[in-house]
């Protein structure tokens, strides 16, 4: 794990152009251009199209087995990013797991205002259901704000009483839209990416005149019993350090199998640069660990007759 690695990652994040809290134009093309700027491997394919009437991207490798499904849900703060723009790490993750990846492209803020993202990801969720694909098949995946949709979207398929995926596993999640953490100003100077300024305008284009501590907005004050296995990793370089061990307190005290990775003197959603950071290439192989030993139990269960679907 290299020290010049981490280095030469936190100056190009800290230079670089995105804002977060800017003009929602003018950042959605700018995330656009640093997330497109490497081209998808080339035996990446990817296939637009639609669940539950939602748009979707699925992402798939040579070596994906049809039978699982990632639902993968990106980050941007609600307001910025797509579906498409997620592909490669999206296809990072289902190159490990052996699964294909759904990424779902839930409409955004401030045109969209919550609970559209909820709204968008569950109904995609549902329509795997009805085309039958079994839960015991089916993982989400999240990243930043896409994080914290995947446990909202969880509480919501509760609430629903649908069935719960086998697993998730969230990079980083933004699960507090309050930005009430310590580490809002505590991690701020180390922080190379995320501002709580920034973070704060873009949750007052999603939530509008929603209070941010509710449940399907902010999952860090959601009721999470009975939701699916959850491993949460997240950077100790980054401000939202405490909504992940928040998260994972949370779960635990719902009786939630929970597992928090801390990767020390890494930044926000640092999984995405595999290719240039030892760290997330470990971090990466251990979310698909994660994944794929909650599909082979879940599996068992449903053979055994014990759960599932």
């Amino acid at each position: 794990m290299s020290r010049q690695q981490r280095q030469t990652l936190d100056d190009l994040l800290r230079h670089g152009p995105l804002d977060l809290g800017g003009d929602v134009a003018e950042q959605r093309a700018v995330f656009h251009n640093m997330m497109t700027s490497i081209p998808l491997p080339s035996d990446v394919s990817t296939t637009a199209g639609e669940l539950g009437g939602v748009p979707v991207v699925t992402v798939e490798t040579p070596t994906n087995d049809p039978a699982t499904v990632l639902v993968y849900l990106h980050g941007g703060a609600y307001a910025i990013g797509s579906a498409a723009d997620a592909a490669g790490l999206a296809g990072d993750v289902a190159r490990r797991t052996g699964a294909r990846a759904v990424c779902v492209d839930y409409r955004l803020a401030p045109e969209n205002p919550f609970p559209a993202a909820v709204d968008d990801a569950l109904a995609v969720y549902r329509a795997l259901l009805d085309d039958g694909v079994p839960s015991s098949a089916i993982a989400f995946i999240g990243e930043s704000a896409g994080g914290g949709l995947a446990v909202a979207t969880l509480v919501a398929a509760k609430d629903a009483d649908l069935p719960q995926p086998s697993s998730a596993v969230v990079f980083s999640p933004w699960a507090d839209l309050s930005v009430s953490g310590d580490s809002a100003v505590g991690k701020a100077a180390v922080d190379p990416a995320l501002t709580s300024e920034g973070l704060r305008t873009r949750a007052r284009d999603y939530l509008r005149d929603t209070d941010p501590a509710t449940p399907h907005a902010s999952p860090v004050f959601a009721d999470l019993t009975g939701l699916a296995p959850l491993l949460i990793q997240v950077g100790s370089h980054e401000i939202l350090l405490d909504d992940a061990v928040r998260l994972a307190a949370r779960a635990a005290a719902h009786d939630v199998h929970v597992e928090l990775q801390v990767w020390p003197q890494v930044p926000h959603v640092f999984q995405a640069f595999a290719t240039m950071l030892d760290e997330a290439d470990t971090a990466l192989r251990a979310a698909a660990a994660f994944t794929r030993a909650h599909w082979a139990a879940t599996a068992r269960c449903v053979r055994h007759g014990v759960g599932g679907e």
